[in-house]
């Protein structure tokens, strides 16, 4: 992405001459990278990951300065998180997760301030992550609508959740789900509740095996008759109630995604810059770079990478500077970024023919994770959908 100037994290830093956050992300970001491979055969869980960024400070990144935290905001957190998806883009996923819900806190009336303070706490002091689970086997995608199947009863000593959860991102290291689930009330709601992990009846069931991202745990969590606090109610409402979206939560929410798979794309573009200068055919006599046509299709790929950092780093910045924007907005910053990131792959597997898809080099790795944009909430159907009904007024 460009240059980070600007970013109050980066020209204020640390005291006494500490690292500054964008350095040691690069510094960790070496040590991500080198070991994202055998992650990725191994379809195993990067927990070292997290102890490190923990200790470098990272994991409270966007918790609010007067809690300990970095207090940085969307622009400062993208830049991270890129750094972070161009190394190891499941790392980047689960980061960016526990991200938002931290800048949610932050921002929101409804979050209990009690609780906020007890995440924010924790997460300073230690690896405590925490995302939201909301998918499920029969709802799909919450945001294409339907009632959740898991169902939290209110009783005299707590709430008790029952359901099944997919696509639980983080599963094996998350301290805390908030859960979407509805009540048994006679007059139903629905809405999120902070659990904590590990408690009896909580099970994780390790079904994720996917073709990209598949270091990122996205496992199935169940939960069988699980007792919480009543305290720990974050945001119920009426079904009708939630017609309007979390500004907070869809907005960082796209400018994460787009940041991580165009970090990745980015990784495909340095793998693919170092194959072309190197590769010498002995009926050409020189480097794959020197052809006219290899430069062309590089330009392409320049000017797409150059349009994601500007569509990245200007919304982030408008939403940090508080500019008017609306969900159709970052629903298409998202769109634009994730499809300028697989085409920038697949430009780079064009060229690189045989060599790209062999399991021996990084560019069929990161093609099968650049893929994964497509399918993060909102699915380019319905974003397009929403535009075009927009615009014709409906």
């Amino acid at each position: 992405m460009v240059s980070a100037q600007g970013s109050s994290i980066r020209d204020e830093g640390p005291p006494d001459g500490a690292p500054r956050p964008f350095e040691r992300a690069n510094a960790l970001a070496l040590q991500f990278a080198a070991r994202a491979p055998q992650h990725d055969r191994d379809a195993s869980f990067p927990f070292e990951n997290f102890d490190e960024l923990s200790e470098a400070g990272l994991l409270a990144l966007t918790v609010p300065a007067a809690l300990g935290g970095a207090g940085a905001g969307a622009l400062d957190a993208a830049r991270i998180i890129n750094i972070f998806g161009k190394a190891d883009p499941s790392t980047a996923l689960v980061l960016s997760m526990h991200y938002i819900q931290h800048l949610v806190m932050a921002r929101s009336s409804r979050w209990p301030a009690r609780l906020a303070r007890k995440l924010a706490r924790e997460t300073v002091e230690g690896v405590a992550l925490i995302n939201a689970l909301r998918v499920e086997p029969d709802l799909g995608s919450p945001s294409r609508g339907g009632l959740p199947e898991t169902i939290a009863r209110r009783t005299e000593t707590g709430w008790r959740l029952s359901g099944r959860k997919i696509y639980s991102t983080g599963a094996p290291i998350l301290k805390w789900y908030a859960v979407w689930a509805r009540t048994d009330e006679p007059e139903l709601r629905v809405g999120l509740f902070l659990v904590p992990a590990g408690l009896p009846g909580t099970r994780i069931v390790e079904t994720w095996d996917h073709l990209g991202l598949r270091a990122s745990g996205s496992h199935d969590v169940l939960f069988d008759d699980v007792v919480f606090p009543l305290d720990h109610e974050i945001d119920v409402r009426k079904p009708e109630d939630w017609q309007v979206v979390d500004f907070t939560q869809a907005t960082v929410h796209a400018i994460f995604i787009a940041a991580i798979y165009d970090g990745v794309a980015r990784a495909a573009r340095d793998w693919l810059i170092g194959f072309l200068r190197q590769r010498v055919p002995s009926n050409l006599g020189a480097s794959l770079a020197t052809l006219p046509r290899v430069q062309e299709v590089v330009g392409a790929i320049e000017a797409r990478l150059a349009v994601n950092a500007r569509l990245i780093e200007s919304f982030a910045g408008d939403f940090d500077d508080g500019c008017s924007l609306t969900a159709a907005e970052s629903n298409i910053i998202k769109l634009a970024v994730t499809n300028n990131a697989v085409a920038v792959v697949e430009h780079a597997l064009a060229l690189t023919s045989n060599h790209g898809l062999s399991r021996a080099n990084p560019l069929e790795r990161h093609y099968r994770d650049v893929l994964c944009g497509r399918v993060h909430t909102p699915q380019d159907d319905a974003t397009r959908i929403q535009v075009g009904r927009l615009a014709l007024g409906l």
